[in-house]
């Protein structure tokens, strides 16, 4: 049984007509791209951090935040296993290496907290090494956040039941087989220990400098609604106590159309 924050939310709610969705889709695309430039303009860097469950539509939510953004000024890094010469690092290291330039965005697809999480939870990591990272990241964010950054994390979250039906499509799906492998099948196994793990990484990094935001994604309209209305929102914060004339960003006329 799911506890803490994970089992308070709603994982029922939806947007059930197309027609709502991209009007809603088209008005956060816009408000973004006008963000984006602004942040350029103002040398402010922007860190979104994605994290949640296997086949929760994390790769889906990035690719509508980016898909109208100048890609000039803004990088996606898919997180993966570290390779053998990352090993001889810090495990922070190759984050480091993908901090965003002032005035970028950066959006890390999983991320430094595969530390706490997925090696907690396969004892790739000695338990010294994941309890002490918690730590090491939240020093590691606010050394950013105290500078000219924002970070956002966002942890999608489906319920068992719709993971196993979107595994079981995926596995159907000779375009999409691809990303269904036996390690996923064998994590489903560890589904509590994989709560318990995130519980814990909520408790112990959500910080008022970088906070974790737990979007329901059963409904895929829904989730990529939910990101890209608190990247703009946060977006917007964060030009604001940068001292950042905000007033000319367009607002929704409520056709979805944007207007200044």
């Amino acid at each position: 049984m799911e506890k803490g924050r994970l089992a308070k939310k709603d994982l029922q709610v939806a947007i059930e007509q197309k027609e709502i969705y991209e009007k809603k889709l088209v008005k956060y695309q816009l408000k973004l791209l006008w963000m984006q430039h602004l942040l350029m303009e103002n040398k402010l860097g922007v860190i979104f951090v994605f994290e949640g469950w296997d086949a929760a539509g994390k790769g889906g939510a990035i690719k509508r935040a980016v898909g109208n953004l100048d890609p000039r000024n803004v990088r996606v890094w898919p997180i993966a296993a570290p390779a053998p010469h990352e090993k001889r690092f810090n495990y922070m290291q190759r984050f480091w290496r993908k901090i965003p330039q002032y005035g970028q965005i950066a959006i890390f697809d999983r991320s430094w907290y595969g530390r706490v999480l997925v090696e907690r939870v396969e004892k790739l990591a000695e338990t010294e090494e994941w309890q002490r990272a918690y730590k090491e990241i939240n020093n590691f964010e606010k050394l950013l956040t105290s500078d000219r950054y924002i970070i956002e994390k966002f942890w999608l979250h489906i319920s068992k039941e719709e993971q196993y039906e979107r595994f079981k499509k995926r596995e159907g799906d000779p375009l999409k087989k691809w990303k269904i492998t036996d390690e996923d099948w064998r994590n489903r196994q560890k589904w509590e220990e994989y709560v318990t793990a995130a519980e814990e990484m909520f408790d112990k990094t959500d910080k008022p400098n970088a906070r974790w935001h737990i979007i329901p994604a059963n409904s895929k309209w829904y989730a990529r609604i939910a990101v890209l209305k608190q990247m703009t929102k946060s977006i917007e914060a964060h030009l604001k106590i940068n001292g950042v004339d905000v007033t000319a960003i367009p607002v929704s006329s409520g056709d979805g159309m944007l207007h200044k």
